[in-house]
């Protein structure tokens, strides 16, 4: 049978050999036997793109090709590629065609809710008006509250079977009235708008009993490859993997400690009821963990959907350990659960509702945002479900592809057990081997050991490690004001070395070795201050990274030069992103062998920054997070200037708390030892966090000490205009555009300043307080390390001599121009300049002399 090229391929490749090939009449075309399509193919699948060689190759070893050109046996390669690349486009095209037409109908099912609820809403508008007129005043206050919610149901003892089916119905009929009626009155989460390469369509709840979330999204979960007989089972088969993905709560919800089915039973119509208890961890040390008494059922739909419904059941139903259970506050789960319904063209449509009351009471007051926020529960739960989800979609469709060779699944267990094992140090819960030492209440770390803890992987317990002594914990909570969780997150993870103590880190990675207990004699090891960061992978939208850390280390002089110490650590990192609304910061790292194998012992430490306020809504300005103080001066105390008052009560603030938690392996005879360092470096920790955060704070105001500054501490806009005005009134001449000189632009052209300009402070040893960006671009530093940075340190011999020589100059009349000369970063680079201003920053009084100034005029690394 003869096959032949496409029209519009024959005519332009035969175009295109007549014109290197006169024997060849144009518009003649070849037609290929099936016998040479498949000798072609054959060579195709090993080489879709031969070479010149390789195809003269072919025709020798294939005689069925002899009669075919060389030439014509390009085209056909050329347009083999091209119908591979038509088809793959086109398959992509059907696919997002898929997804657009799904996303499209659930749209229009959420406008028809909306109709539906605004229907509502206006009958009820007109109910209330007419009561208003004809109410008495005593039933007024009465009439003004919201009919949106549902009734309350009485919960029922779990202890009557019979009774149990009819609140599995009930709970069904309230689950769906939420997941597609108007039982909740929802809103548009913040920040999470609806799109093609949205993960779905978010929403919480507004004005109802406890906080709520719920989502709805597209999920294209094929079923497990078997011989499917009808497309209802393949239905069928993919409902039931996204359900027990889902009821899997542990694997998705990091902070699910533990699920437990007591008792499951059939329900007589084909679904099945379950009676679950589980233990939710805190997120901070300053609360108790939650539990959850509650009964499951699984049913299948008229329509073909599955659902899966949870509520609250009424009894004790504590577990098996009664006494654990006592570190749990039980909380109530109302209706909740997951729709998942068939998609035209594959796929399935999943709607998540979460609706919880967390008993808030049980918190401190502080804390209390924290448990009335629909915002954290969407975050937690109904949004990290659906990525969950999909995640596992694309997975296993091969979308994603991670380095180091890694399976996904095992990527995702190494972050399961890193999220798991800090969780386990904040809450340390009795019954995992936790007590704690020395605890009077009155200590700031909270030190707790445990000695019956082992450090191994699920999938193989023979290689778990066990320590004579234990494992100690040293954590601490606290709280911080005005700074961006997602700021302080990125700055810890990418400058480890403003924080983190190296022979610290050292002493934790050796610990982990069997028996190597090396404190407190361990062997010192100078750190180069260099991380490398290795990427191992991320979830779809990046809301978290898995990454591979390397801290360089030499040896000290007597010890041998090419032994090796540098020190790996597993690490994940989430919630940096600043427009995730409620959305928590972590930072979560372990001490893991060079060889990175999958059962490697993980023994976590990190940070968790969770918001306490909602943000505001007002655009933020990207200087903001840049702004910084004379941080030394600043923990001066002393009452706060007039000018920096007045700016304080402008500005919005927000309050976040942050825990942090390290653990150590310990020898029982070391344990006095391990604790006292753990609780002394936990401690330089948290003053290097707070100096961190003080930077990095919009209001440029340290988290401690609230809206008080030091007098010798001005706002950064205020330094700003001194450095300008000083500049104007010393040398004649504005350092900025005139039309930059109002308000708050001041800094932000300052900031954004061509020069680097940099201030130090006038001391016996002069140190920098403030740069702009050009500044820390040039200095290859940031803010928080620039405080740790001397005038001197920056010039070469000669830069010196001509600073010294023009100081007295400098003092006197107030400026001085420095020569074109050389001067060094913090990495060690040079750096030329062409001439270099030094001024007098003087304070608002035009007397006092608040630091010195310098600008060096174009400069570039040498």
């Amino acid at each position: 049978m003869a096959m032949a090229v496409a029209q519009h391929h024959r005519e332009s490749s035969s175009g295109s050999i007549s014109r290197h090939n006169h024997h060849l009449d144009a518009g003649k075309y070849v037609r290929y036997t099936a016998e040479q399509v498949e000798a072609l193919e054959r060579v195709y699948t090993e080489c879709p793109k031969p070479s010149s060689l390789r195809r003269q190759q072919l025709i020798r070893e294939c005689p069925i090709l002899s009669n075919i050109e060389p030439k014509q046996i390009k085209v056909w390669f050329q347009n083999r590629r091209c119908r591979e690349k038509q088809r793959k486009e086109a398959s992509r095209l059907q696919t997002v065609n898929r997804k657009l037409t799904a996303m499209n109908k659930l749209l229009m099912e959420e406008n028809d809710r909306l109709q539906k609820q605004v229907s509502q809403l206006v009958c009820e508008n007109g109910y209330m008006r007419q009561q208003l007129h004809t109410a008495s005043a005593a039933t007024t206050d009465a009439s003004c509250d919201s009919v949106v919610t549902t009734p309350q149901h009485s919960l029922r003892d779990a202890n009557n079977p019979a009774g149990l089916l009819s609140i599995a119905e009930e709970t069904l009929a309230e689950f769906l009235s939420k997941a597609t009626g108007t039982a909740v009155d929802w809103v548009q989460m913040p920040g999470m708008k609806p799109g093609p390469d949205s993960v779905g369509i978010f929403a919480i709840s507004q004005g109802c009993n406890g906080v709520a979330a719920r989502a709805c999204g597209l999920v294209s979960l094929e079923p497990t490859k078997v011989h499917l007989m009808f497309e209802f089972d393949k239905y069928s088969q993919n409902f039931q993997q996204i359900a027990e993905i889902l009821k899997d709560r542990p694997s998705w919800f990091r902070e699910c400690r533990s699920l437990e089915v007591f008792t499951m039973f059939p329900a007589g119509n084909g679904g099945t009821i379950e009676l679950v208890y589980t233990q939710t961890f805190a997120p901070t040390t300053l609360a108790p963990a939650r539990d959850f008494w509650t009964l499951r059922y699984t049913t299948s739909l008229d329509n073909g959907s599955l659902v899966v419904c949870e509520r609250s059941l009424s009894g004790s139903g504590a577990g098996p350990n009664a006494a654990a259970a006592a570190q749990f506050v039980r909380a109530e789960m109302l209706p909740s659960g997951y729709l998942i319904r068939p998609c035209e063209g594959g796929g399935s449509i999943i709607h998540i509702v979460d609706h919880l009351n967390l008993e808030a009471w049980s918190v401190p007051e502080v804390l209390r945002p924290l448990y009335e926020s629909s915002k954290v529960v969407a975050q937690k739960m109904t949004i990290a479900a659906l990525r969950y989800i999909r995640q596992i979609a694309q997975e296993t469709s091969g979308e994603v592809v991670y380095g180091l060779g890694r399976q996904p699944a095992v990527l995702r267990t190494f972050s399961q057990r890193l999220s798991r094992g800090f969780n386990d140090a904040v809450n340390g819960f009795n019954d995992d081997g936790w007590s704690l030492v020395n605890c009077d209440g009155a200590e700031d770390v909270i030190i707790a050991v445990n000695s019956t803890k082992n450090l191994s992987a699920t999938s193989n317990p023979a290689n778990s490690l066990t320590f004579v002594g234990g494992i100690l914990c040293a954590k601490a909570s606290m709280l911080l004001q005005n700074v961006p969780p997602a700021v302080l997150v990125r700055f810890l993870r990418e400058h480890r070395s403003e924080w983190a103590d190296f022979n610290v880190d050292a002493y934790s990675a050796a610990s982990l070795k069997a028996g190597s207990y090396a404190y407190p004699g361990m062997r010192p090891t100078r750190f180069t201050g260099s991380q490398i960061i290795m990427p191992l992978g991320h979830t779809i939208e990046h809301e978290e990274l898995l990454e591979v850390i390397r801290l360089e280390g030499h040896s000290l002089p007597q010890e041998d030069a090419f032994a090796s110490r540098d020190i790996h650590l597993l690490q994940i990192c989430s919630g940096v992103d600043e427009n995730a609304v409620g959305a928590c910061s972590e930072l979560v790292f372990a001490p893991i062998d060079e060889m990175f194998p999958d059962d490697a012992p993980l023994l976590p430490s990190g940070f968790r920054i969770i918001p306490l306020d909602s943000k505001s809504g007002d655009t933020k300005d990207p200087l903001t997070t840049h702004r910084t103080l004379d941080l030394t001066s600043s923990l001066e105390v002393g009452p706060a200037t007039n000018h920096a008052a007045g700016d304080v009560s402008s500005c919005h603030y927000s309050r976040s708390v942050l825990t942090i938690a390290f653990q150590f392996p310990f020898d029982s005879s070391l344990q006095d030892n391990v604790a006292t360092m753990a609780r002394q470096y936990v401690r330089s920790v948290i003053s290097s966090v707070q100096r961190v955060a003080m930077a990095i704070s919009p209001t440029g105001l340290s988290p401690a000490v609230g809206p008080k500054l030091s007098p010798g501490s001005p706002e950064a806009l205020t330094l700003a205009h001194w450095i300008c005005q000083s500049y104007s009134y010393h040398i004649g001449a504005e350092l900025l555009r005139a039309d930059s000189l109002g308000g708050d632009s001041v800094l932000k052209h300052l900031w954004n300043h061509q020069d680097a300009i940099l201030c130090c402070s006038l001391k016996s040893v002069p140190v920098f307080i403030f740069a702009n960006q050009t500044g820390l671009d040039m200095l290859e530093t940031t803010l928080v390390a620039l405080q740790d940075i001397t005038l001197d340190k920056i010039f070469d011999e000669s830069g010196r001599k001509a600073l010294c020589n023009d100081f007295a100059k400098l003092m006197q009349q107030g400026f001085t121009y420095l020569p074109a000369g050389i001067c060094m970063s913090t990495m060690g680079r040079h750096v030329s300049y062409e001439q270099a201003v030094a001024w007098k920053v003087l304070a608002a009084d035009e007397t006092t002399v608040h630091c010195l100034a310098f600008s060096f005029v174009n400069w570039s690394f040498v």
